[in-house]
């Protein structure tokens, strides 16, 4: 029996059960886990699922993540047994140390995820902002230096008209020709300007 067997048979944490009753000696059972003893290892879940379960939600907080974290733990478990050592500590100060280092691991991870797409955001955000300004800069450009094609009167007409958001009326008045005049001459401008920007095309 490979010792890969072991998790495949674990079921989902059962978060909403407390620590079950004390059963047999945990430090013996990981021992019995160490040699891939699977009925060892049911009971060693049956003891440790519900501290495992309380640890893990005390840092991660989220019910389904605590889940998920406590799943890995008690893989972990399963995978690890042979590296615990009786001479160091507790067989359940054993597994509430990987259950938290598991957790905070978690909430790092989480953290660092948020952080990556908080700057992604940004960027995208910034770049959105300097490409809208580039094209707008160049649309001025190209606007300006196609104003340079029309006669100073049209030139004077189109600007004061879409530029400065002044009436026929008044741009014939400001200009000191004639209101009928405008019209004409604004709207040749305007075809010529349409020609040099290409719109249409």
């Amino acid at each position: 029996m490979g010792v890969e067997t072991g998790p495949s048979r674990v079921s989902p944490p059962r978060s909403a059960r407390t620590a079950a009753a004390p059963g047999p000696d945990l430090a013996a059972l990981l021992a019995r886990v160490a040699r891939g003893d699977e009925a060892a290892f049911e009971a060693v879940y049956d003891q440790v699922a519900g501290p495992v379960f309380g640890t893990v939600r005390g840092v991660v907080r989220d019910p389904s993540l605590s889940e998920e974290v406590t799943q890995e733990v008690l893989v972990e478990v399963w995978r690890a047994a042979s590296h615990f050592d009786p001479g160091r500590g507790s067989a359940q100060a054993w597994v509430a140390t990987i259950a938290h280092r598991r957790a905070v691991d978690r909430v790092r991870s989480e953290q660092r995820s948020s952080e990556r797409e908080r700057r992604a955001a940004s960027s995208v955000i910034a770049y959105d902002e300097v490409a809208d300004t580039v094209a707008d800069n160049l649309d001025r450009e190209r606007v300006r230096r196609c104003l340079g094609w029309l006669t100073e009167l049209q030139r004077e007409a189109v600007t004061l008209a879409y530029y400065g958001g002044y009436t026929y009326r008044e741009v014939a008045g400001m200009l000191g020709v004639a209101a009928g005049t405008v019209n004409p001459r604004m709207r040749d401008g305007l075809i010529r300007l349409r020609d040099c920007l290409g719109v249409g095309r």
